[in-house]
């Protein structure tokens, strides 16, 4: 599992020209499945998400996590962040989970980042085409990944 978070001080989603969802300061997390992932990947990156201290407390140093500041999250699926590109330039999407897969565990983590907040996550739409605009603050963008737990 990989995710790309992004503090932001706004987000949104569209489609279709329209928009789904948006929040305001907070965490936009790109989340991508790789196949082999399991629980106990989803409970890492859960805890990494909602632990992540990337906002500052009042002496300006990033002591805070999301919910201290009582930030909002945003998840956006995003396969293609499982994607290779070991030969050629063609991507490779041959580690990303399957559409069935893919969806359940996005549902699982959004489910567990919400009882572990205390509140609501949004979400994008599952495999739908997206526009999503963000304001990135700071910027701040830090990356994890469970197959190398960093």
């Amino acid at each position: 599992m990989k995710a790309v978070v992004q503090r932001v001080a706004e987000a949104s989603v569209s489609i279709d020209g329209k928009e789904h969802t948006s929040i305001g300061r907070g965490l936009l997390v790109f989340l991508g499945i790789h196949k082999l992932d399991t629980n106990e990947d989803i409970e890492w990156m859960v805890r990494k998400i909602c632990h992540l201290r990337v906002f500052e407390d009042d002496n300006q140093q990033m002591n805070c996590d999301l919910k201290s500041i009582q930030g909002e999250l945003l998840i956006v699926s995003q396969f293609t962040l499982i994607a290779s590109t070991k030969k050629g330039n063609r991507p490779s999407f041959n580690d990303a989970a399957d559409p069935q897969k893919g969806k359940a565990f996005c549902e699982d983590v959004v489910r567990a980042l919400s009882a572990t907040l205390g509140y609501p996550v949004k979400t994008g739409v599952f495999a739908a085409n997206m526009q999503v605009s963000l304001v990135n603050d700071g910027p701040v963008t830090i990356a994890f990944d469970t197959r190398n737990r960093e």
